[in-house]
């Protein structure tokens, strides 16, 4: 029987560096990648939706919108897909 990734010692090299890897300022927002989009929380406790692609200038990811709640978030990111796919 075939083992899913992460699950008992299929890839021990892998757990290996990701637990011996320091904690950085990105592990601390911890991205959900959902879809096309990403949404992250804030200090603030609020969630704000990313675009999926960076800007070629800038390097950065194009503010969607912010939520107070997740679930707020969700549905403007499909909202933003259903348009998207609309044109």
């Amino acid at each position: 029987m075939l083992k899913c990734r992460g699950e008992g010692d299929l890839f021990p090299v892998r757990q290996f560096f990701l637990a011996a890897r320091p904690k950085t300022i990105v592990d601390e927002w911890q991205p959900v990648c959902t879809g096309k989009g990403m949404i992250r929380k804030l200090k603030s406790g609020e969630y704000r939706l990313y675009s999926r692609k960076k800007d070629s200038k800038s390097g950065k990811r194009r503010n969607l919108g912010t939520f107070s709640t997740r679930e707020g978030a969700e549905k403007h990111e499909r909202a933003v897909q259903y348009f998207k796919r609309l044109h």
